[in-house]
């Protein structure tokens, strides 16, 4: 079974509008209201996808209401712990320019986390727990120190999608898969990488780290994955960019959910970059039918 922690969920409310003029009332164009998070799309994907899965978490209020009706209706399993303020709302501002305003989401409480160890207690060597985006800001990432070694102890895998020093202290548990993009993989060594050799060399780092695999994935430029064996391009595919917002979330699916089933990373690779590309080309994240189109025109080539 593949569980996705999301400690921090939100309604993604996406405003479309001509012109934002500060200081004066704006009227929208159009609107959606989303799912949001990043180990939830990674739970809606693996479902699309049908691969069984459980996403947990903390919800609370009427906005985690609608993450929990949302995620009902598309037959997701759910094991969310309750909290006593509401989940978070991420307001993005399509425009001239896009503008993100970020809710900071509830307190959590030593209970609450308590309960999210009991929900995670019951895992197995045959379980994968994907851990992905930042947590509420009374925790503050310090509290994945807690909760990877936790899940670790119980012998299940890890998957870790983080950026800076959080994904830095996760490759200490060995996590299955770890996923930067070329940009936070300069940031994290503090380097500038120039080609597909650089970003090779430096993603065997997060393995040498502790990593079992890594993918650095290089937005329209492809991805890199790289593996105690050997390392593997996938070429871009091109296509219409409609929403950034989810695709990377989508290939770690990709990846995860066909790795539990064969164990093989290469085509992992195949099926997390048709996932990520496909929804990179969706206006929300992509159906399981285009992302089977995608997968037809992958193509990977070892380095």
């Amino acid at each position: 079974m593949i569980y996705t922690v999301t400690l921090n969920p939100s309604i993604d409310f996406i405003v479309r509008l001509s012109q934002l003029q500060l200081g004066s009332v704006n009227r929208m164009a159009s609107d959606d209201k989303y799912v949001g998070g990043k180990g939830i799309n990674v739970s809606r994907i693996l479902k699309r996808l049908g691969q069984a899965n459980t996403a947990t978490g903390f919800l609370g209020g009427f906005t985690g209401k609608f993450v929990e009706d949302g995620l009902a209706a598309e037959k997701v399993t759910t094991a969310f712990v309750k909290v006593d303020q509401d989940t978070r709302i991420n307001v993005k501002i399509k425009s001239q320019q896009e503008t993100e305003i970020n809710g900071q989401g509830p307190v959590i409480t030593d209970e609450q986390l308590s309960q999210l160890e009991q929900v995670l207690s019951k895992l197995t060597s045959a379980d994968i727990v994907v851990f992905a985006g930042s947590a509420p800001t009374n925790l503050g990432n310090q509290v994945y120190k807690r909760l990877i070694p936790f899940v670790r102890e119980t012998k299940a895998q890890v998957v870790c999608d983080f950026e800076g020093q959080t994904l830095l202290d996760a490759l200490h548990y060995q996590p299955l898969l770890v996923k930067p993009n070329n940009h936070e993989l300069e940031a994290i060594f503090n380097v500038q990488l120039h080609n597909i050799a650089d970003i090779e060399k430096y993603g065997r780092k997060l393995l040498s780290k502790g990593a079992q695999h890594a993918i650095i994935s290089m937005a329209g430029a492809g991805a890199v994955l790289v593996t105690p064996e050997a390392a593997y391009f996938a070429k871009p595919i091109a296509g219409q960019v409609k929403n950034s917002v989810g695709a990377g979330d989508s290939m770690v699916a990709g990846f995860t959910g066909e790795f539990a089933k064969t164990a093989d990373p290469v085509e992992a690779l195949k099926w997390g970059v048709a996932c990520g590309t496909a929804t990179a080309f969706s206006d929300d994240l992509a159906s399981f039918d285009f992302i089977k189109e995608t997968y037809k025109k992958v193509e990977v080539e070892k380095l």
